[in-house]
């Protein structure tokens, strides 16, 4: 049986962080630094913040990523940034498709394969977030929703290089709310087999496909241990390093 991939375990800030939540980085990075990792850990600031964190947590070995990108390399796009950009300032890796992004700026999945071509093509890896509304589990549409998700999201020739899944039920982020650790394991092993299709099977195997949804230290374990969870994309609990490191410390 092949080798499960490395977990990843990333934060995303969404928008909130000014100079003082730097302060949040640098405690994080004292807690991590000289310990060998089974994971990988990222943090994905605002933009304004990606240069300064970066700095502070490079001799840990934390990750930067960013939280979106434009599709086009650069141009007359003003408030945008590209994915050239992001790795100028320190990003390794983008965050394409949220939630929050699709439902506020109405990108659809074809937005969403061109950003996160973008990203592969700025040697970046995309962070491709998949996930239904509550509506939809209660129409049982979640397998078909998150297909479809997929299908138009995924770039062709991605790679398990170039590209993480993340499986974000939309009823899930931020409401205290997630889904029982079989229903998570259901979706994931979806996901894996949906990925085969569009990837192959050897290049899904070794595609990471976090959960992101509500994940706290008090859930982490047990949901990092699910069949085909390779790490979570965390929200409001990566604010903070001292719960930040408990859902690190799933994985120690």
């Amino acid at each position: 049986m092949a080798k499960p991939p490395r977990p990843l375990i990333a934060g995303n800030w969404k928008m909130n962080g000014l100079s003082a939540s730097l302060n949040e980085a640098r405690l994080l990075a004292g807690m991590l630094k000289g310990v060998k990792l089974v994971c990988e850990v990222m943090i994905c600031p605002p933009a304004t913040l990606i240069g300064p964190v970066r700095k502070l947590v490079k001799s840990a070995k934390i990750k930067v990523g960013g939280q979106d990108c434009h599709q086009k390399e650069s141009g007359a796009h003003t408030g945008d940034i590209s994915a050239e950009m992001l790795k100028d300032a320190g990003a390794s890796a983008v965050i394409v498709g949220h939630s929050e992004r699709r439902a506020d700026h109405g990108e659809t999945d074809a937005v969403v394969r061109a950003k996160a071509r973008a990203a592969m093509r700025a040697g970046i890896v995309a962070i491709i977030c998949v996930g239904e509304t509550l509506e939809q589990r209660k129409a049982g549409q979640t397998l078909a929703v998150v297909s479809a998700q997929l299908q138009g999201s995924v770039p062709e020739g991605a790679t398990a290089a170039g590209v993480v899944v993340a499986y974000e039920p939309v009823w899930a982020i931020g409401t205290g709310l997630t889904p029982t650790a079989a229903e998570v394991g259901d979706v994931h092993a979806h996901i894996r087999r949906e990925l085969g299709k569009l990837m192959g099977k050897p290049e899904a195997r070794k595609t990471r496909i976090l959960y992101g949804g509500s994940v706290k230290p008090g859930n982490a374990a047990e949901l990092m241990a699910v069949p085909d969870v390779n790490g979570a994309l965390v929200g409001g609990a990566s604010l903070k390093a001292a719960d930040f490191i408990g859902i690190i410390k799933a994985y120690s």
